[in-house]
Formats: structure tokens, C-alpha cells, sequence
């Protein structure tokens, strides 16, 4: 994060109250001068609210150390206090202390389960310690119950977990999260930069890419966004201007292609067999071209470009799909039930797998198994056409928040 991003919103953070805990605060824990109704405070809460009383000047003061100090005693006195624990660990967050922050918004979510700021800020707190698989599974889980209107932390936390999809090489999911800026009319340096590294299949964080790199990442990430932004002619332009700079690399030819298939298939294939000309084991190319070939009822040609793809990454579940798919449209059934049960394991939440599943499993006769399949591709479907509407209105889903993609 950019010191002038995170100044921004950290300072939002620490002026306005926790939007977790303001409304709680009020009933849960009474000041003194809320409690002139009560016959008498115990010394315990005389305590606290004084401790608080002086923990709250110096925070508004910018004196932080002091206000760390305070808060802290405020927290060992009341455990359960969640603003506490909110700016103790903004306030660490601010002076880069993120392991303590992180101790700090782990016990609030402890508090707090179902507060999308402070999984949020969790998130970024792993984030900045480096711990990369915790950071996207808590960035996400916030993702998904919301933040309360604070766009500014949404933002945030949104950039963090594209970034983190693409280092993860989830390029697609990375691709996805970053067309949400646009909707919001967000298409900054930063952002393109990001869209570039999900183009030519980077996975890297922001601040690794090799200064060597940087321009083409530029170039792509302009194509990218455009593409996202369904802008066709100026993403078909971006693309022709970045092959002509670098013809020999080949995501760029992966990349157009893919923005090809929907104009042009015969184009699109062009570009994947290039891309496999400059790199052989380019798999996501191999994984395309047995996808459209699959479509085109050109079964043998795609069978070993499936069975290839499987080879190199069998853990990617969409080689499992195209492969299980082709088996059994050439009569493989028993291979093609091996093959899509496989990729159900590896992504047990995605409604393709299970259809694919389900129709193998009626070519062999397993009526029961393939009701299950299609019952749980319905849900799955039910529920990602529920979460993409919340997306499109903003308002978050009612129900229980989502796993995190596959």
C-alpha cells in the first residue's frame, strides 16, 4: 500500500469511532457520565472510564504511544471491550507495528465474528507481515459480510486481495475482483499495473515487478482494462499495440486470444497455438484450445491437449472439467467419472464440476449419484447468482458469508 492510501484511510479509521462497536459501546460499556442513574460505579469502572477518558485525548491528540499504553490498560481491565481493541490495533497498523495490530484485531474478531472492518483489517495486518494465505482468506472473509459503508477500507482491502489472487496465480479470480473498480470509476496507475500482471499471467506483488517489466505490465494492464471495461475497439488497439512491442511473449498471445474468442475463434486459436509455439507446456493455452475444440465437437484433437494440461497442473481444476468432458463424449465413461470426481475434490464450489458430474454419472446409469450433483450444482448457482446481484446493488448478502474461492 501507498503511504498516501493508507495515511488516507488510516486516519479515517482512528478519528471516527469504530462503526462495529459505536452502537455496542453505548449499552455495554457505560461511562460516568452515562451512569449518574446507577446508585453507585464500582471502582473497577471508575477506573476504566477514566483510563478511556485519557486514552481518547491522546489518540485525538496524535500523542499514540501514550494512547497504546491507555488503551491497553483499558482492554486488560475490560477484555470484552471492542473499540478498544479496534484502535489498538490502528493505531499499531499506523505505526507499522503489524504483528501487534494483528494480535489485536485477532481478538476483536473473536468479539466480532460477523464485522466485515475488522476481518478487513486482519487481513491487511497478515498482509504486511507477509503471511500471504491468512492475509486473502480474512481479506475475503470481509469481503463478503461487507464493510458498512467504508468505501475508503472497501477499496483497500479489495486492491489487497486481487493482488494476493494474482501472486497465488489465480488470475482469473484476480481479474474478476479488479473489474469491481471500474464499475466504481476506478481506473488508476495502480490499478492498471494490476490489471497488467493478471494479462501477461505474473504472479507477483506489485512492488516485485522487475523494473524491466514495468512498461509492458503498463501496456498490458491498459488492454486488460479495457477489456474488462468491454471497451472493445480501445482493448483490440492496447492489444495490437503490445504484441507489436513484444511479439515473443507468450501470455500477450494467450491474453488476445482470449479476448478474441467471442469475435473471432478461428483468431483466438491462432493466438493459443502461438503462445504454444514460444512455451509448450504453456498450459492455460492447452486448457483454452480443449475448450474450443470440445465446442466444436473436435473430440480427438482436444483429448491430448486436455490430457497434457492435466499432466502439467493436475491440481487446476478446469483441465479436470475439459478432460472429464471430452472422455465422455468419447464413450470413456469410467475415465471421465475418475476425471470429474477429481476436479469436484479439488473445487468443491464450483457449479461447473458438479453439472459436468452429474451428466457423467446419468451416462452411467447412477441415477442417485447424479440427483446429488445436480441438486448441489443448483445451490451453488442459486447462491453465486445471489452474491453477483449483491455485487451489482452493493448491498451485501443475508446469508452466511462465502468460502473463499477455489
Amino acid at each position: 500500500m501507498t503511504a498516501s492510501i493508507k495515511t488516507t484511510w488510516v486516519s479515517l479509521v482512528l478519528v471516527s469511532a469504530f462503526v462495529v462497536g459505536c452502537a455496542t459501546i453505548q449499552a455495554q460499556t457505560p461511562r460516568s457520565k452515562r451512569s449518574t442513574t446507577n446508585a453507585q460505579t464500582t471502582q473497577q469502572d471508575a477506573a476504566f472510564d477514566q483510563t478511556v477518558k485519557l486514552a481518547d485525548e491522546a489518540r485525538n491528540a496524535g500523542r499514540l504511544d501514550q494512547a497504546i499504553e491507555l488503551y491497553t490498560n483499558a482492554v486488560h481491565l475490560r477484555p470484552k471491550w471492542p473499540d478498544g481493541w479496534w484502535y489498538l490495533g490502528a493505531i499499531f497498523y499506523e505505526k507499522d507495528q503489524y504483528a501487534q495490530a494483528r494480535d489485536a484485531f485477532v481478538n476483536l474478531v473473536e468479539l466480532e465474528p460477523n464485522r466485515g472492518p475488522v476481518w478487513g483489517m486482519l487481513g491487511l495486518c497478515e498482509f504486511q507481515a507477509g503471511n500471504y494465505e491468512r492475509a486473502v482468506t480474512a481479506l475475503q472473509r470481509g469481503r463478503s459480510i461487507g464493510f458498512d459503508g467504508n468505501q475508503e477500507l472497501e477499496s483497500v482491502v479489495r486492491y489487497h486481495t486481487a493482488m494476493l489472487y494474482i501472486k497465488f496465480e489465480q488470475f482469473e479470480i484476480g481479474y474478476e475482483i479488479l473489474r469491481e473498480f471500474l464499475k466504481v470509476g476506478n481506473s488508476g496507475p495502480k490499478i492498471i499495473e494490476l490489471f497488467g500482471l493478471t494479462i501477461l499471467r505474473m504472479p507477483v506483488l506489485s512492488k516485485d515487478i522487475p523494473t524491466e517489466k514495468s512498461e509492458e505490465v503498463f501496456l498490458a494492464g491498459q488492454a486488460g482494462a479495457s477489456m474488462a471495461a468491454r471497451r472493445t475497439d480501445e482493448a483490440r488497439k492496447a492489444f495490437e499495440n503490445l504484441l507489436t512491442r513484444y511479439p515473443n511473449d507468450p501470455n500477450v498471445h494467450y491474453s488476445f486470444g482470449v479476448f478474441q474468442l467471442a469475435q473471432d475463434a478461428d483468431a483466438a486459436l491462432k493466438e493459443w497455438q502461438r503462445a504454444l509455439e514460444l512455451k509448450p507446456d504453456h498450459q492455460p493455452a492447452m486448457v483454452q484450445m480443449a475448450f474450443e475444440y470440445l465446442k466444436r465437437d473436435q473430440y480427438n484433437d482436444a483429448l491430448p491437449l486436455a490430457e497434457r494440461a492435466v499432466q502439467l497442473q493436475p491440481n487446476m481444476y478446469p483441465a479436470r472439467n475439459v478432460l472429464g468432458r471430452v472422455l465422455l463424449e468419447l464413450g470413456q465413461i469410467d475415465r471421465a467419472i475418475k476425471e470429474l470426481e477429481e476436479g469436484v475434490r479439488i473445487a468443491p464450489s464450483s457449479p461447473e464440476m458438479h453439472f459436468a458430474l452429474a451428466r457423467a454419472y446419468t451416462r452411467a446409469g447412477r441415477k442417485q449419484d447424479a440427483d446429488r450433483e445436480r441438486d448441489t450444482f443448483k445451490k451453488l448457482q442459486e447462491k453465486y447468482s445471489q452474491e453477483r446481484d449483491a455485487a451489482q446493488t452493493g448491498i451485501a448478502p443475508t446469508n452466511t458469508p462465502k468460502p473463499n474461492p477455489d
